[in-house]
């Protein structure tokens, strides 16, 4: 089987965010960037398939030469190769476009991402590749078993869950608790360095989004601590100051 997990490099959720140049662009001074949360379960998942059935995982990532220690940490977690598509990843569709046509050259049995990135949480990447491959595509995806060429999974929905049977090929958006997160051992991390890291140039597609200004959520306000035999004047912070009543 061969599977397809495309990551993320965004800034570590723990990292203060800064914006610079006017608040157009990210200031990445000092940031430690990871593997996107929700990418990181996709790629246990698939490497667990592949230590189950065999195949082989490849890691992708659409980012410049800086996202490089993020695919060798994934080949360090047990993918067996790796490609960059070498572009900036501004835009959701020309992201979709670049890993829809990496798919088509190399026709992999299943697609993986996360649901959404952790930067901009748009999930909508998972929905454009699907559409780009005319394959089903699902998300959020909770579970995930292989039988032959059919894939049982679970996915959340309003209100409950849903279980679904559908056959290769497929592209899912993964999310908890479909697999635990693996650390990379030493032994990965050594074999990572001498693992294929293929960097190739993008396909010719301009963006049709791109962001004017960030800003960041406005400073949380202090805590005012009312004691609990002033129940008149906790219903009156709520209703005048709160607006909760």
């Amino acid at each position: 089987m061969k599977i397809l997990v495309c990551i993320t490099h965004v800034p570590d959720t723990t990292s203060k965010i800064a914006f610079t140049n006017g608040d157009t662009e990210l200031n990445k001074a000092g940031l430690q960037f990871v593997i996107g949360p929700y990418d990181d379960y996709a790629l246990a998942r698939a490497v667990e398939i592949k230590e189950a059935q065999g195949g082989t995982v490849t890691a992708l990532n659409v980012g410049l030469a800086e996202t490089e220690p993020t695919l060798r940490k994934a080949l360090a977690i047990g993918a067996d190769d790796a490609i960059r598509i070498d572009a900036d990843p501004t835009d959701a569709y020309f992201v979709a476009t670049q890993i829809a046509d990496i798919a088509r050259k190399n026709n992999y049995d299943l697609i993986l991402m996360g649901r959404e990135s952790s930067d901009y949480n748009g999930g909508q990447v998972h929905g454009m590749v699907g559409e780009m491959l005319n394959l089903p595509s699902l998300s959020p995806v909770m579970k995930l078993d292989i039988e032959g060429t059919v894939a049982k999974l679970a996915r959340e929905i309003e209100g409950g869950k849903e279980y679904i049977e559908a056959s290769l090929p497929l592209v899912l958006g993964c999310q908890e608790p479909i697999a635990e997160w693996k650390i990379p051992n030493m032994r990965g991390i050594m074999s990572a360095r001498t693992k294929p890291l293929q960097v190739v140039t993008p396909v010719g597609q301009e963006n049709f989004t791109s962001g004017g200004r960030y800003e960041l959520p406005p400073a949380r306000s202090g805590c005012k601590f009312v004691d609990a035999s002033e129940a008149e004047k906790l219903i009156e912070l709520l209703k005048n100051e709160a607006k909760v009543l």
